[in-house]
């Protein structure tokens, strides 16, 4: 089986615990008022908006702290320039990885998805030392990254594979390299996030038979599993597979604190149907059985010459004579 195709559903997570938060759903509104309150923020001491996301407080550094974790530490937590964190990876050269992907993360965040897309993979193929790895651990776990895994759909990861392996799908995405993405995508393991990226690569690609394998049983749980069911109805309409559509977004409607625009979305979808429903109805019965009005017309007066020929002919020579 090649990469990115599964043989079945891609979105039952049986973890207790896993790395995503809250999704969001991304409307202009959203995006200026996050804007707005992020100036805020910045303008009454808090973090700025350009350096890597954590929640809560940036954690402090333990005492004694070898040189390369108090350098790395502070361009993490303290720093905007992805540059700084590939000078120390340079520096130290078992601390590589790690800050080839710290600075990749950082470049995501700052919308660089193409330089984004080249760091996460040099880091992802870079090995690391023990005190790399064990600062990593200690230090980086509320790291969060914010990552579109489909079209207006923002998720918060805290950091982990998942977290990295998303961003950089993102990124590839981004930069018009699907195939590498649905290949990166398609290594993690089944969750609602990770399947919902993977579909809208997915059907960007047109690959809407595998969208529709992947996403059998889903059901509306929550914004993301509405969303996709959105791609699963659009993938199964291209599909000319239009009742099992129409299903699909019965089900995004179905629950009521689905978001308005996951919603709107939906009822658009279900009228586009109804539309196609109405052409091929159209098509059927109107358009491509129904002879032309010229023809029809043609037929009208060679049938009523035949119908004076025979009158003539029976009834004419009665009356000459």
């Amino acid at each position: 089986m090649s990469a990115g195709q599964s043989p079945g559903p891609i979105y039952r997570d049986t973890r207790d615990l896993t790395p995503f938060g809250n999704p969001q759903v991304r409307t202009p509104v959203r995006d200026l008022a996050d804007g707005l309150g992020g100036r805020l923020q910045t303008a009454l001491g808090g973090r700025s908006g350009a350096l890597l996301s954590v929640d809560g407080p940036a954690p402090r550094l333990r005492r004694m702290p070898g040189k390369a974790a108090k350098a790395v530490h502070e361009a993490t937590f303290h720093n905007t320039d992805p540059n700084r964190l590939i000078a120390l990876g340079r520096a130290y050269p078992g601390w590589a990885g790690l800050c080839y992907v710290l600075a990749g993360l950082l470049a995501h965040k700052q919308g660089g998805y193409l330089r984004a897309a080249e760091l996460l993979q040099r880091g992802l193929t870079t090995r690391n030392d023990d005190d790399a790895n064990q600062f990593a651990s200690g230090y980086l776990t509320r790291v969060v990254t914010r990552v579109e895994v489909a079209e207006r759909i923002e998720v918060p990861v805290l950091f982990s594979e998942e977290a990295v392996f998303l961003a950089l799908s993102h990124s590839l995405r981004e930069t018009g390299q699907l195939e590498a993405a649905l290949q990166t995508v398609a290594t993690l393991p089944p969750s609602l996030p990770a399947a919902l990226a993977r579909c809208a690569v997915a059907f960007s690609l047109g690959r809407d038979k595998e969208v529709m394998v992947w996403t059998e049983g889903l059901l509306n749980a929550d914004d993301l599993s509405a969303a996709l069911l959105l791609l699963r109805a659009r993938s199964l309409r291209r599909l000319g597979a239009n009742a099992a559509a129409r299903a699909a977004l019965q089900e995004v409607l179905r629950r009521r604190k689905t978001d308005l625009t996951l919603r709107g979305d939906a009822l658009t979808d279900r009228a586009l149907l109804l539309l196609d429903d109405g052409r091929r109805a159209l098509n059927r019965r109107d358009w491509q059985h129904r002879p032309p009005a010229d023809l029809e017309t043609v037929r009208a007066i060679r049938k009523d010459a035949e119908l004076h020929e025979l009158w003539d002919r029976e009834y004419g020579q009665a009356d000459g004579e």
